[in-house]
């Protein structure tokens, strides 16, 4: 003979649910956060130029990182260039 399935009450059901989605939200969010902090996108995509734009160059930006790098722009930076992520450090 079955037996008969155990009364769940509307409360306890919503607060499995919200416990699940919590965590699996947890988990989702950490591998994203960690392969968004990886990724860089490439120079045309932002278009980068090897030249500054007026007064804006990459050695002035928050994100360049001597001697020629980038936080956020894939492949090797000129310090005089310019793409348009340009945010002037402060």
């Amino acid at each position: 003979m079955p037996s008969k399935p155990k009364h769940l009450s509307r409360r306890a059901l919503f607060q499995r649910v919200a416990t699940y989605a919590a965590g699996t939200a947890t988990i989702y969010g950490l591998g994203l956060n960690r392969a968004v902090a990886q990724a860089k996108v490439p120079q045309k995509t932002v278009a980068y130029q090897g030249m500054p734009k007026g007064t804006d160059r990459c050695d002035g930006c928050s994100s360049f990182q001597p001697p020629n790098a980038c936080k956020l722009v894939d492949g090797e930076i000129n310090p005089q260039g310019w793409c348009s992520l340009f945010t002037k450090k402060t």
